[in-house]
């Protein structure tokens, strides 16, 4: 009676589902992952005997991941909406050679009902990213509390901070009032904490760090990303739309200067000025603008019933807006 019960309460939260796709595709992204934590350390990720340096960041990663979509998914049950499991999607780009990589996409799960009320899917909205950035919020602080000795690095980078570490390129990552918060919370005095080029190397921070972005790319108050949602739920169509225009315009004036000065050589000498206000990294900008105007859209589909939130939801929607602005850097990324 007891296992019959169990079953059924199974199929109701898992449902018809294509088990061998979903286990698949987690195991290649944790293959994936587990070679781009190979790189983030300084191993070679084509050489066998260095998988297990990535095997912590894979680990990290994956729990961030699942813990953003199962809050999707779980919320989705829970209101008897019909949907998927998470597709976990893999990206091989250490092996490659592309950095930087991250060994993913993330991943998305699919809806296969039509949302019956804004209700539902605020709900839904703001499950993911709550749970996503909760995990984050630990991963960041554990990170802090047990930071090695500068030695770490010097594993790593022999010689460092006083010879060149790396000549030619490299990748700065951008600080985000959160990361920068938690870092003067939890990390211990006199503690050697790593600067924004040489984080990666950390990989509680580093998965704190992208967890971090991931939240603030789906807080992005436009169309049907998360933050589309929460918006779309808590106020009107309109002002949803007017969002997600004034969005994309902030992101494409982040973009211009170093657009422009892409096409310019460094000692332009008429362009100087621009150097002065360009946001490092902010051309990356560019790629997510044309991602929302091409396949995420501006516009969101309405619900079945368009009732307004309660209050308890108005202000679970003001905590997971405060949630984007912690976690979003204007220069997420740049190579020097």
């Amino acid at each position: 009676m007891q296992e019959g019960r169990f079953l059924s309460r199974l199929d109701f939260f898992i449902g018809k589902q294509r088990l061998w796709l979903h286990i698949a595709l987690f195991i290649l992204t944790f293959i994936t992952t587990t070679l781009a934590g190979v790189a983030w350390v300084g191993r070679n990720p084509l050489e066998l005997e260095n998988f297990h340096y990535g095997i912590e960041y894979s680990i990290l990663l994956l729990i961030f991941i699942s813990a953003h979509e199962f809050g999707h998914f779980i919320a989705a049950r829970i209101h008897g909406v019909n949907t998927t499991l998470p597709y976990y999607l893999p990206f091989p780009g250490s092996t490659l050679g592309i950095m930087p990589n991250f060994g993913t996409f993330g991943a998305v799960i699919r809806l296969r009902s039509k949302l019956p009320s804004r209700k539902i899917l605020f709900d839904i909205g703001v499950a993911g990213p709550i749970a996503g950035f909760i995990v984050c919020v630990i991963v960041l602080a554990i990170g802090f509390m047990t930071l090695p000795g500068i030695e770490y690095l010097q594993s790593i980078h022999p010689g460092y901070p006083h010879i060149s570490v790396q000549p030619g390129s490299s990748v700065v990552f951008g600080k985000t009032l959160l990361y920068t918060g938690l870092e003067k919370l939890f990390a211990p005095a006199g503690a050697y904490i790593p600067p924004m080029t040489e984080m990666y190397h950390y990989p509680l921070l580093c998965v704190g760090w992208f967890g971090l972005f991931v939240t603030a790319l789906n807080l992005l108050p436009v169309g049907q990303l998360d933050g589309g949602h929460t918006i779309y739920g808590m106020f009107s169509p309109r002002i949803h739309r007017l969002l997600g225009i004034a969005t994309v315009s902030v992101l494409i004036v982040l973009s211009l200067p170093e657009f422009i000065l892409g096409f310019f050589p460094p000692e332009y000498p008429a362009l100087s000025w621009l150097n002065s206000i360009a946001f490092n990294g902010g051309a990356s900008w560019i790629a997510w603008v044309i991602m929302i105007l091409v396949f995420i859209r501006l516009g969101h589909p309405k619900t079945l019933d368009e009732s307004r939130l309660d209050t308890k939801r108005i202000v679970i929607g003001c905590f997971t807006l405060l949630i984007f602005i912690l976690s979003f850097t204007p220069a997420p990324l740049a190579i020097q």
